[in-house]
């Protein structure tokens, strides 16, 4: 089994994929079939999207908790500090590997691992 699609939705598209491009993601803005437009990427053979709220939801999904092996960590973490993104953690050694724990502009976490 292997994921191959991710859904996150939220009040403002636009700033979200910013913030998700400053971890190394490249996003395409289209729209297919029925759906609005949005913003998707590709990381291996998955797709993150990201879409407006759904009829009904009133916010985001702040706890869904995302995790990305990232390429240049220090150039990232860097960038990250100087766009004064918050840290929940500081990047550390643990026993998953080194990481930090950001929040995304919607306040879910992410955990950016060293590739």
């Amino acid at each position: 089994m292997e994921l191959r699609l991710l859904v996150v939705r939220t009040t403002d598209m636009s700033r979200l994929a910013a913030f998700y491009t400053l971890l190394g993601l490249a996003f395409d803005h289209h729209k297919h079939g029925n759906s609005p437009y949005h913003y998707s990427a590709t990381i291996g053979s998955t797709t993150l999207e990201i879409y407006p709220l759904a009829k009904g939801q009133t916010e985001a999904d702040k706890d869904l908790r995302l995790g990305f092996a990232v390429n240049g960590f220090e150039t990232t973490i860097q960038l990250l500090k100087e766009k004064e993104i918050s840290f929940l953690s500081e990047p550390m050694q643990t026993d998953y590997g080194f990481m930090a724990i950001v929040k995304d502009p919607d306040g879910r976490k992410v955990e950016l691992y060293k590739k």
